[in-house]
């Protein structure tokens, strides 16, 4: 192994180890996403057969996972490698990668708030394909649960979107017990029910008014729930925003800054 002093222009130190630490931790993150991504699916069984994958209809929320997982790892072990090697052709992709990813995020913002309408559309069209494999996969249906839950909503634009779902379907050929009904994550829980009634949302709809619904479902739709929310804690996302982008520019800094320094090391050793 060959150790070269140069003799005149330096790469920093401080720079180098700043952003090999800075990349261990996305590193390490992204190890850890691909680590309960690949048992989330070795749970399912979808290891052993993809097809489990490919014939979900909807979102398979572990799939998100893992993409995330991939594009840590690669660019955390890029980073790393690249600060600990002075490669310049590593930095290059980490760095390129970063803007990449930083313009995307600009540019989602932008059009997400010139074309409202459109994003509305397609976010109803993605939660009612969502609905329709409810029951196809364990996550998604945990996902959809937990939203519901949390924002105290059922269906897109409200508790008859459950119609799209072969279970709840009101029409006459369906012979589920569920029929006709709602998740129970749709319910208005009873404080003094400390045991989740998982029954709770059957029949709800058989009801011939829907004013009925109002003391035993949320009737909100989930879009309308977001929509509502957003404006309340537009200051929370507002502040995760300028966090995640101006770690991005401290990332693309520490990159550009260092193979500048590589760069005029290796031009300082060319005369």
């Amino acid at each position: 192994m060959h150790y070269y002093r140069y003799s005149n222009a330096e790469v920093s130190c401080w720079y180098k180890y700043l952003l090999f630490s800075y990349n261990i931790v996305f590193w390490l993150a992204g190890v850890a996403f691909l680590a309960a991504g690949l048992w989330a699916w070795s749970e399912k069984g979808v290891l052993s057969d993809l097809t489990k994958v490919t014939g979900l209809h909807g979102l398979d929320p572990v799939v998100l996972v893992l993409v995330v997982g991939i594009v840590m790892f690669t660019l955390g072990f890029a980073g790393c490698v690249g600060a600990l090697r002075e490669n310049i052709c590593l930095l290059k992709f980490f760095c390129g990668a970063i803007v990449f990813i930083f313009l995307l995020e600009m540019a989602a913002a932008v059009l997400a708030f010139l074309f409202q309408d459109w994003v509305r559309d397609r976010v109803k069209e993605f939660f009612e394909n969502n609905i329709k494999s409810y029951r196809d996969d364990i996550d998604l249906q945990n996902l959809i649960d937990s939203l519901q839950k949390i924002n105290h909503c059922c269906g897109a634009q409200g508790p008859d979107d459950w119609d799209f779902n072969i279970y709840f379907n009101c029409s006459s050929e369906s012979k589920s017990r569920e029929k006709c009904g709602v998740p129970f994550s749709c319910c208005v829980p009873d404080p003094a029910q400390k045991v989740v009634n998982t029954q709770c949302g059957y029949d709800v709809r058989k009801k011939a008014s829907k004013n009925q619904w109002d003391d035993q479902i949320f009737v909100k739709g989930c879009i309308l729930a977001l929509e509502a929310w957003l404006p309340r804690n537009i200051y929370i996302v507002a502040g995760v925003f300028i966090a995640i982008s101006l770690l991005q520019i401290f990332g693309i800094f520490l990159a550009r800054t260092l193979i500048s320094d590589i760069e005029a090391v290796k031009a300082g050793n060319a005369f």
